[in-house]
C-alpha cells in the first residue's frame, strides 16, 4: 500500500519539472491526482505518464492568475473523486533576472501576481473545501531565496519570502480545522527553469550558486518530490507551519 493510498491530490504546474514528479509519484503512492497546469499538451502527457503506471489522473487546464480556474481546479477534484485531500501549489515563475533598479513595475507585478497571489488564491480555494471536509494537507513549493536574498533575483526572492509567510499564517489559522500547511524551500534544482534562472551549467551565475552549495551540484526533482511526500503523509501529522529546506548546504554559511 502507497503512503497516499486512497487519497485525492491536486498538484499546480504539473505539466513539467518538479511539478510532474511530484503528481507522478503522488499517482505511484496510490492517490487520485488531479494536475493543473497552462499547457495542455505536456499536462496530458503527465497525466498518461500516472495512468501508464497504473495511476489515476486527470489533468485540467488552467491559470492561478484566474480565480475561475483555481475553483475549477478544485470543483474538479471534488466532481471526479469526491473529496481533496492534498494539494501542492507547486506553480510559480522565476521572473527576469534584473537588479531590483532596473526591473520594470510590469515584470514586478507579475512575478507577484503568479508566485505570491496565485499561491494564495490556491490556497483560498483549497481551505474553504478542505475546512467543509474535516481535513486535509497543502505544501507549497517555495525556494531557498526565500530564506535569503539573491543578486539580480530581487523580485523572485521576495515572492517567495512571502510565500513562507502565507503558508505559516495558514497553518496557525487552521490548525484547528485538522488542516497542516507547509513548504520546501528548494535550491537550484536540475530543471528547464534553472537553466533559464542560471544561463545553463558553464555560466557565471551557475558556477557562483555552485560555490554556495557545499554539496556543489544541482538537486534532482525526485529528492524535492520526496521531501514533498513526506509533508503531504501520515509521516509528518505532528508538522505544520514548517519551511523544510532542500538545498545541499547552501544555507549553512
Amino acid at each position: 500500500m502507497g503512503a497516499l493510498e486512497g487519497k485525492v491530490a491536486l498538484v499546480t504546474g504539473g505539466s513539467s519539472g518538479i511539478g510532474r514528479e511530484i503528481a507522478v509519484r503522488y499517482g505511484a503512492e496510490g492517490a487520485k491526482v488531479v494536475l493543473a497546469a497552462r499547457r495542455e499538451k505536456e499536462g496530458n502527457e503527465t497525466a498518461e505518464m500516472i495512468k501508464s503506471a497504473g495511476g489515476d489522473a486527470t489533468f485540467v487546464q488552467g491559470d492561478i492568475t484566474n480565480m475561475r480556474d483555481i475553483e475549477n481546479m478544485v470543483a474538479t477534484c471534488v466532481s471526479a473523486y469526491g473529496r481533496l485531500d492534498v494539494a501542492c501549489n507547486n506553480a510559480g515563475i522565476e521572473g527576469p533576472m534584473q537588479l531590483l533598479s532596473d526591473i520594470s513595475e510590469e515584470d514586478f507585478s507579475r512575478v507577484i501576481d503568479v508566485n505570491v497571489t496565485g499561491t494564495w488564491r490556491c490556497m483560498r480555494a483549497e481551505l474553504a473545501h478542505m475546512i467543509q471536509q474535516g481535513g486535509g494537507v497543502i505544501v507549497n513549493v517555495g525556494s531557498v531565496a526565500g530564506l535569503i536574498g539573491f543578486p539580480n533575483a530581487g523580485v523572485y526572492s521576495a515572492s517567495k519570502h512571502a510565500m513562507i509567510g502565507l503558508t505559516k499564517t495558514a497553518a496557525q489559522e487552521n490548525a484547528p480545522h485538522n488542516i497542516r500547511v507547509n513548504v520546501v524551500c528548494p535550491a537550484l534544482i536540475d530543471t528547464t527553469m534553472a537553466d533559464r534562472f542560471t544561463g545553463g551549467e558553464e555560466t557565471e551565475t551557475e558556477q557562483f550558486i555552485m560555490t554556495l552549495t557545499q554539496m556543489h551540484r544541482r538537486g534532482t526533482v525526485k529528492e524535492v518530490a520526496d521531501a514533498v511526500l513526506y509533508l503531504s503523509g501520515d509521516q509528518s501529522t505532528y508538522v505544520t507551519g514548517h519551511s523544510l529546506v532542500i538545498d545541499g548546504g547552501a544555507t549553512t554559511i
